[in-house]
């Protein structure tokens, strides 16, 4: 813990600026230094009983390659980016964590109840009390806490905004109170625990593991429970690439039947070899039994298998070309991972409304616009919402320009990938 004012005034004298290089763009610093600034001012009107606080932050996320392998036991390829939720963190001897986020309503969690409260799922008090919860079942103290938080990944932008609070929350009481002997891994099982079994929702580890250990991951689901996770050492910005996220602005409601049919279709082609999975399923006798397969499931579920197949493979080469510095193989891999999805993982846009294809016209204009260079694809679960590019960094201001030109102003985001995961700030 700093003086508040103390805390101050070295942000704004460069005091964090080497902290900061390892999580922002260098001409980020400037901006940076403000919104801590401001997030301390923030702090202190709303928690004016506190002179001390430290400073966390945790990162959004982007899926590179995988798409829909995960929930088939597959491999994925993810990366930490540099839009982050930032908190400023104070104890308290409440018994009670206290969490304002810029914008929202008071989070109040009582320690003294860490069962799961009905009342409560979907709520950030929902994964507030789980995280809290399974660190006291770990056998770790929990403390109560007053946290300021503000947020530059965008609910909706594919970035995943709940991972990222999960895992602030969890760096935070790993710090506060365990010494940090928690590690980034283990953070994000605590979070995915907290998400399943409290907010109430099946996801899978992907997004907490990449916020959490940061840069580069390469995960395996083989064995969900115990996934094998290895950070990839690449330098994304010495590539000369920029990584472009643009929302598309597509309409997300009455989509919930398009994302629930692909692992459904995709289950139903293991179960006809009586495996649950795909990931279970021998590639080499799915093709072999192909006719007898189409007699008993659709041709989309066919279709969807054979992405599962290749894209799950892609997701290793494209870990293997950054491992060896080759981003023009990774770049090309890439681009074949964003046909498969267009063509057989069918993902781009809802077969149910097909009058709207926004995510079909960002990546038309992203192939017109990049001319061979870098590589597009869907982003994330796909059917309407964003897409993902690697742009020359002498094109992006371009490429931007003509995404919110027909997207709209504040519709493409210019992201660099963040090394670190979740982290508490330390002054040099």
């Amino acid at each position: 813990m700093e003086e508040l004012k103390q805390l101050q005034s070295q942000l704004q004298n460069g005091g964090y600026d080497q902290a900061f290089r390892r999580l922002y763009p260098e001409k980020a610093l400037s901006y940076q230094r403000q919104r801590y600034s401001e997030a301390i001012e923030s702090f202190q009107e709303i928690f004016p009983c506190h002179t001390e606080a430290a400073l966390y932050s945790a990162p959004g996320r982007t899926e590179v390659g995988g798409n829909h392998t995960d929930h088939q036991h597959g491999r994925v390829l993810a990366a930490a980016v540099n839009l982050d939720i930032i908190a400023v963190v104070a104890r308290n001897d409440d018994n009670m964590i206290r969490l304002q986020s810029k914008g929202f309503p008071m989070n109040e969690v009582e320690l003294s109840t860490l069962s799961p409260i009905e009342e409560e799922k979907g709520s950030s008090n929902s994964l507030i009390r789980g995280i809290a919860a399974r660190f006291t079942q770990m056998g770790y103290p929990v403390g109560g806490l007053d946290i300021y938080t503000t947020s530059d990944v965008l609910k909706g932008s594919g970035l995943s905004s709940s991972a990222a609070f999960e895992v602030l929350v969890g760096t935070v009481i790993s710090k506060e109170f365990c010494g940090g002997e928690v590690d980034a891994v283990e953070i994000a099982k605590i979070g995915k625990y907290a998400e399943n079994d409290y907010f109430g929702k099946a996801s899978g580890l992907m997004d907490q593991m990449v916020s959490s250990v940061g840069s580069f991951v390469e995960i395996d689901f083989r064995d969900p429970d115990q996934p094998v996770i290895e950070q990839v050492a690449f330098d994304f910005s010495a590539s000369g690439f920029s990584l472009c996220i643009t929302d598309t602005k597509g309409n997300h409601a009455n989509l919930t039947p398009d994302y629930v049919a692909v692992p459904t279709e995709m289950k139903s082609v293991a179960a006809f070899f009586g495996k649950e999975v795909l990931r279970e399923v021998e590639e080499k006798e799915f093709y072999a039994r192909l006719p007898e397969i189409r007699e008993q499931v659709s041709d989309r579920a066919v279709l969807r298998a054979i992405h599962f197949f290749q894209e799950n493979e892609r997701a290793k080469q494209e870990a293997e070309a950054l491992k060896q510095q080759d981003f023009v193989s990774f770049c090309q891999i890439v681009k074949e991972s964003g046909r498969s999805s267009y063509e057989l993982l069918q993902n781009v846009f809802s077969p149910a409304h097909p009058e709207e294809q926004g995510v079909s016209i960002g990546l038309a204009l992203s192939e017109r616009a990049l001319q061979g260079q870098g590589a597009c694809r869907v982003h994330g679960g796909g059917f309407a919402g964003t897409i993902q590019a690697f742009v020359p960094n002498g094109m992006v201001e371009r490429y931007r320009s003509l995404m919110e030109q027909v997207f709209g102003e504040g519709a493409c985001y210019v992201l660099q990938i963040r090394e670190a995961g979740g982290v508490k700030l330390e002054r040099e």
